[in-house]
Parts: C-alpha cells; sequence; structure tokens
C-alpha cells in the first residue's frame, strides 16, 4: 500500500474518532436525542455556520462520488456516501480519497 494510501486510510481513522469522541461526550451528557442534536447546532450562528458548511460539503462530496463511480464504475467507493453522512465528511472524504486510489 503506497504511503499516500495510508495517509488516507489514517486520516479516515482520525475523521471518524475525533469528532465522534465529541459526539460521545455530547450524547451522554445531554442525551441520546437527535433533535437535541440539532438544538446543539442552531445555539448561535458559529453552529449554524458550521452545520450548513458540513451539509454543503457532504452533498457536494456525494454528488462527486456518485458521478465518478458512474463514470470509473468503482462501486466500493459508494461507501463513502453512507460515512459521510453517518459520521461525517472528515471521515467521507478521506474514506472516498482511499477508495478512489486503489490499484485497478
Amino acid at each position: 500500500m503506497s504511503a499516500l494510501r495510508v495517509a488516507y486510510l489514517v486520516l479516515t481513522l482520525l475523521g471518524a474518532l475525533l469528532p465522534g469522541m465529541h459526539l460521545w461526550d455530547h450524547f451522554s451528557t445531554v442525551g441520546w436525542s437527535i433533535g437535541g442534536l440539532i438544538d446543539a447546532w442552531q445555539v448561535n450562528a458559529a453552529g449554524k455556520a458550521a452545520a450548513w458548511d458540513l451539509l454543503i460539503a457532504g452533498i457536494s462530496l456525494t454528488t462527486w462520488i456518485v458521478m465518478e463511480t458512474w463514470v470509473r464504475k468503482n462501486w466500493s467507493a459508494l461507501w463513502a456516501i453512507p460515512a459521510t453522512f453517518l459520521i461525517g465528511v472528515s471521515c467521507g472524504l478521506p474514506l472516498y480519497l482511499f477508495l478512489r486510489t486503489r490499484p485497478v
């Protein structure tokens, strides 16, 4: 495996673990409510900006993944879509790059 692919894999793991630790802390403190999480995003303008930023980035990444998968027929790259929306863009993007750069 190339150094670039290893870097993408490490970034994928960091993109899942680091935000995940903060989400775990939030849910264990406030409770396991998606509504509570959305309310936390709406607390101030910075939270709203970050939420919109990540949503637009996630939609853009998904569009890119779908279009490139259609052309390249690299169906395993579609795993990056649920990673993006269930974990976050910080996990989905490096995962997609990791899957996209595999040897053909």
